[in-house]
């Protein structure tokens, strides 16, 4: 029998015992996950070193501590959680209760990208042990060594038929395989392969995809502050991140002012020689390096432009005067370039945004009420931040998600628990009293129903 489906028949067996159903199973199987991060957490972050060149800083604030931290707030509430829950009964059902059941999909599969190779792994497999499902996860080849730490850390410390890791070659078929449920982090267009493979069986699915989230500056902004923000949100992992700031809207009235102000707070962060700053994460790859090369344009670099193909490493680069022509506009960046458009009406901006697929998220600087409420309804987009970016990602009280082409469901805190369980509804009828009107023949009895259902 092939590996894979070896490996979910021994998941669907096990998930079939009913020991992922009970909750302290569960808690016991978060607390030996966190243990088991903790204890390997210099391993994480040496192999986070070495894939993406990302700092211990970095590394902790946008990998591991995000994951520790959602371990401890679902463990903190799944009691309650997983309760089922008592709810109203309508009149027309009396005598009878009414309850929701929360309840395991199943078996589980999970496929992580490489820009956040630990977090993007880990973060849903906690989701789907607090519902008390089993899993499958598939890490990104592409993030090679933190794949292997964390094929490492799961395969070691579970069974294989509740939790493992399939890795390279071997997880190429697993989405010929019949989960209960796929919970896919990667492009748009991988993701619709995802969703025509899951088709099949008509297995429910998560994508967490991306898209070109736009950034928004108001003439009223705090100009210094939004700069500091947004450079730091866009030059976070160099880029590489599905929720970075992929092309900035600065009014035409404060367009010069906040452009000094981005350059000096990349100087600020990464200093004069940011090819050679260890803060500064590298570009995964030479594929995605080259990528990134073919959309820079020479006659509208304003700032940067440096690279060092050797390193991988790409200097954070502004470009100007750019138009949705170019071909930076024509894909998602995901790497540390910030073309800069101009506007003088807000109205042109929404609907230029909106001419386009509904982007992950969308960040406006602005300290006018009226129009940021303007854009938050004006414009459909995952999530996103008022005067701020990404930071709407560390809460666990918020979810996570896209909307159109930037994703379909969500995660994180209880978001995480709801995406991995099916909520079954059930009807606790009385034997008591059985009311004749529903019954045939119905002659006469249409005064009767009308009253109930109106």
């Amino acid at each position: 029998m092939d590996y894979n489906k070896n490996t979910l028949k021994k998941q669907k067996n096990f998930f079939k015992s009913g020991k992922t159903k009970d909750i302290q199973f569960r808690i016991e199987n978060l607390n030996k996950l966190k243990e088991n991060i903790e204890k390997n957490e210099q391993y994480i972050m040496e192999a986070l070193k070495r894939d993406l060149g990302k700092s211990n800083f970095e590394s902790y604030s946008t990998e591991l501590g995000i994951v520790l931290n959602e371990i401890s707030f679902i463990i903190k509430h799944l009691k309650k959680w997983a309760k089922p829950k008592k709810v109203k009964t309508p009149i027309i059902n009396f005598k009878s209760s009414s309850y929701i059941y929360p309840e395991p999909y199943g078996n589980t599969l999970i496929l992580s990208p490489w820009n956040y190779p630990f977090q993007l792994s880990i973060t849903p497999l906690i989701g789907s042990i607090a519902a008390g499902n089993t899993a499958i996860l598939k890490p990104s080849s592409t993030s090679y060594y933190t794949s292997k730490i964390v094929e490492e850390i799961i395969n070691k410390n579970f069974d294989t038929d509740y939790i493992h890791v399939i890795t390279g070659e071997k997880g190429k078929k697993l989405l010929d395989e019949n989960f209960d449920y796929i919970f896919y982090t990667g492009s748009v267009q991988v993701g619709k392969i995802v969703m025509e493979k899951a088709s099949k069986y008509l297995t429910p699915v998560t994508l967490e995809l991306g898209g070109k989230s736009p950034c928004i500056v108001d003439s009223e902004a705090n100009l210094n502050l939004s700069a500091k923000r947004i450079v730091w949100g866009k030059l976070l992992n160099s880029g590489q991140t599905c929720v970075a700031p992929d092309y900035i809207f600065i009014h035409k009235s404060v367009k010069n002012e906040m452009i000094d102000n981005i350059i000096y707070y990349i100087k600020t962060f990464y200093g004069k020689k940011p090819l050679y700053n260890e803060d500064y994460t590298k570009i995964i790859n030479e594929k995605q390096f080259n990528r990134l090369i073919k959309l820079l344009d020479n006659n509208k670099i304003i700032f940067g432009g440096d690279y060092s193909k050797n390193f991988l490493y790409i200097s954070p680069t502004l470009m100007d005067n750019v138009t949705w022509n170019d071909p930076i506009m024509g894909e998602e960046i995901f790497g540390p370039i910030l073309p800069i458009l101009e506007y003088e009406e807000l109205d042109e901006v929404i609907n230029m945004v909106n001419s386009h697929p509904k982007p992950l998220a969308l960040y406006f600087f602005s300290k006018n009420k009226k129009n940021i409420e303007k854009i938050i309804n004006g414009i459909s987009f995952g999530g996103g931040c008022i005067n701020d970016t990404i930071m709407h990602l560390s809460s666990p009280y918020l979810p996570f998600g896209g909307v159109g082409t930037s994703g379909i469901g969500s995660y994180h805190g209880k978001k995480s628990f709801d995406t991995f369980t099916h909520y079954k509804s059930i009807l606790k009828r009385s034997n008591i009293i059985d009311p004749n009107f529903r019954y045939p023949p119905y002659d006469n009895k249409i005064k009767t129903i009308r009253k109930f259902l109106k």
